[in-house]
């Protein structure tokens, strides 16, 4: 499994499409929503770059669903079915390839923050943050791998991008959460993108991340995991 782990990791690296839109575009993003019209508030410069680096590690982590949906359209699937990797590995080697592809995303808005932005954190922060989005992101990897699962590359490719703006702007990874209408904002509590980027936010103001928050992700961990699961079963059914 660890074979297959590293060879999936290099194909992802290697995709310029997800360079750029998995690392180059949450950067761009950030450095223009915090510095459009001189903007200087250090609070919303670090706020903006948890959300970011948030909203880089769900894209990345939801990308992983197109490459499940292109290996099952040339048969990549089927040749695992015939090695000896259980089902259950290899779900759990492209869950472990989602979560290691999200950290480069994650750590190039946290570099833009510091070493553009001039965001100031402790070193155990700046640590802290970047392990808990990491953390947070595994339930989208999950989401990712159900869609590619049960849809075909393109429409799979369409599912994740809905997915991930939606959720990003709904939980308010792109804004501040005070922009948004009282309902809204009540709304955006209940997704599991406004709690990942809660995480960071706590540690960064020097709290500990808070239950609600992970009690919000667990849930959420176990309806994608089970879409996953479910997902996967109907795949090996029909290849």
């Amino acid at each position: 499994m660890l074979d297959y782990l590293c060879l999936e990791v290099r194909r992802t690296l290697r995709d310029a499409g997800f360079v750029i839109g998995g690392i180059a575009m949450p950067v761009m993003m950030y450095l223009l929503f915090t510095n459009l019209g001189g903007a200087s508030d250090g609070g919303w410069k670090t706020g903006s770059m948890i959300g970011m680096a948030a909203y880089g590690a769900v894209g990345s982590a939801l990308n992983t669903g197109g490459g499940v949906a292109e290996d099952k359209g040339i048969g990549w699937l089927r040749q695992l079915r015939v090695t000896p990797m259980t089902p259950r590995e290899v779900v759990l080697g492209r869950t472990l390839t989602g979560s290691v592809t999200v950290l480069p995303a994650i750590a190039a808005v946290l570099a833009a923050g510091g070493l553009v932005n001039g965001v100031r954190l402790e070193v155990w922060q700046w640590a802290a943050v970047a392990v808990l989005l990491w953390l947070g992101s595994i339930p989208f990897t999950l989401l990712g791998l159900g869609n590619g699962y049960r849809l075909t590359a393109q429409t799979t490719g369409v599912a994740n991008m809905v997915c991930n703006l939606g959720l990003s702007v709904v939980g308010g990874l792109w804004f501040p959460l005070t922009l948004f209408p009282g309902w809204l904002r009540s709304l955006s509590g209940f997704t599991p993108t406004n709690r990942i980027a809660q995480l960071g936010a706590s540690v960064a103001d020097g709290d500990a991340p808070a239950l609600g928050a992970v009690a919000v992700l667990t849930a959420w961990l176990l309806v994608f995991g089970s879409y996953a699961v479910v997902s996967y079963r109907r795949a090996a059914r029909t290849i």
